[in-house]
């Protein structure tokens, strides 16, 4: 008997998660539920996270949380409960199961049947950002080695345990050669260590642009968090409707499963909402934990009643559908075909060892590491290049010189281009003269002279070579 936490949540949630309690229950799940209140009421009653610190005590012991959609308030202050519980918990791997159910559901892809598999807490969700002049703001993206190790290892673990042919990486290297590098190069690492499971790179836009238009290509894709966040929903919905999937999220330690659309307030006690999302998400937590015999007959009998036509008003359509059902009936109907295989979808047959283990990531030796240069950035309101050179340069020594402006990342000193359009946001790249070396003493008097001679600097990247390798981007146009 496994204990689990449950939140109902808010909108539908309540229905939706009776439905899927009622249906797992009558299925033979072994579990215990132990409920917490997460959402709008918390929210209101003055917690901006949305969760009081008993109920993280109740999750965090139980390691296993099944949560309902909530609503957050409108307006300032309230703190996204799905980010928090991700980042808090150490969730960094998201599971999306992404499957057609042609000609069920209307889909312009009816073989359809793909997993996307997102990093979870880092790249630009780390929501760090600073304004930095009157123009420009900056939102800085984290690409960690630990976090690319662990989800690129949770794809292919994926794959192997679910008996997935290939693993397919999206990135936007040809671009971000250090960050989305890091990426690429990771998965291009621990490929290596399945060489029974295919392995592929597409760069995000075709890669994207391809998924929409042949779904069919693809098996598990895997990627950093915004990219997985805009195509896990692109996936579902073209699969037939972000209303049928479910999501896991899965840590170290914990896990948390849950529907991927929201509380839909206008639907809230009507006993119309489909709970086939949260259902997806029961059933993936039934594998996480090891009762994968209960979730195979849970997804079985799930597909044969939406073959058999029976559905909620979200798909109903007349022609293919035989019967609409309120949100309980929908239960029942699943409950009802307990033991039957779908006839025409492909029926599911589990690995009853299909816990996935993913080991704990072991840090590398560090590297060796060496100071080359810095960025200094500043902000001036001036537009021509050759005048803030000239402006900068008086804050040069005789070991370190001024090597390059950049203005957006676009080279404009030397040799610039005066059609560049420039903001007031100007990195200035410097770098030892010929024959000498940099040290922070170097940077220290660069930043005094600065401020004497009244350049607004904003801001400092140290330049480095890691195991003789240059760790920074050069200039657009360099």
């Amino acid at each position: 008997m496994k204990k689990i936490t449950i939140a109902k949540g808010d909108g539908i949630g309540p229905e939706i998660m009776d439905a899927t309690l009622k249906i797992i229950m009558a299925a033979g799940a072994q579990i215990e539920i132990e409920e917490i209140e997460v959402g709008e009421k918390v929210y209101l009653s003055g917690n901006t996270s949305g969760i009081a610190k008993e109920s993280w005590d109740v999750i965090r012991r139980n390691k296993v949380f099944l949560k309902a959609p909530i609503t957050t308030p409108q307006g300032g202050g309230y703190k996204s409960l799905n980010v928090t519980t991700r980042k808090f918990l150490g969730l960094y791997s998201n599971v999306r199961p992404c499957m057609s159910l042609h000609p069920f559901v209307d889909t312009k892809h009816p073989v359809m049947d793909i997993v996307i598999v997102r990093e979870n807490e880092e790249d630009l969700y780390a929501g760090i950002e600073h304004q930095q002049t009157d123009e420009v703001v900056q939102c800085l993206k984290l690409i960690s080695r630990p976090g690319c190790e662990k989800i690129v290892r949770y794809a292919f673990e994926y794959a192997k345990q679910y008996k997935r042919k290939k693993v397919t990486c999206f990135t936007k290297d040809n671009i971000m050669k250090q960050t989305d590098g890091l990426f690429h190069q990771v998965f291009d690492e621990i490929a290596k260590e399945y060489p029974e499971i295919e392995n592929e790179h597409w760069i995000i836009d075709i890669g994207a642009a391809k998924m929409a238009d042949t779904p069919e290509a693809f098996d598990v894709i895997v990627m950093p968090n915004l990219y997985g966040d805009v195509l896990s929903d692109v996936a579902a919905q073209i699969a037939g409707s972000v209303g049928l999937a479910g999501s896991a999220n899965i840590g170290e330690e914990c896990a948390m499963f849950e529907a991927i659309h929201g509380s839909a307030p206008r639907r809230a006690g009507q006993n119309m909402a489909n709970p086939s999302g949260l259902l997806q998400g029961a059933i993936m937590m039934l594998n996480h934990i090891g009762q994968t015999e209960v979730a195979e007959k849970v997804q079985n009998a799930w597909l044969r009643t939406i073959e058999d036509g029976i559905h909620t008003y979200d798909i109903y359509k007349e022609g293919t559908s035989t019967k609409r059902v309120g949100t309980s009936e929908f239960a029942d109907a699943v409950i009802a075909n307990f033991g039957k295989m779908p006839e025409k979808l492909q029926p599911v047959s589990y690995d009853k060892n299909s816990i996935i283990n993913v080991p704990k990531y072991v840090r590398k030796a560090p590297g060796q590491k060496e100071l080359v240069g810095v960025d200094i950035f500043v902000h001036w309101n001036g537009t021509d290049a050759e005048e803030l050179a000239e402006k900068v340069k008086a804050i040069e020594s005789g070991s370190v010189k001024l090597s390059m402006i950049t203005n957006r990342g676009i080279k404009v000193w030397p040799e610039g281009f005066r059609e560049t359009f420039c903001t007031d946001h100007w990195r200035c790249r410097f770098k030892p003269a010929e024959g000498q070396q940099i040290n922070k003493n170097d940077i220290i008097n660069l930043l005094t002279a600065a401020e004497g001679n009244n350049i607004d600097v904003i801001k400092t990247e140290n330049l480095y070579k890691i195991n003789g390798r240059d760790a920074y981007s050069l200039g657009q146009g360099q």
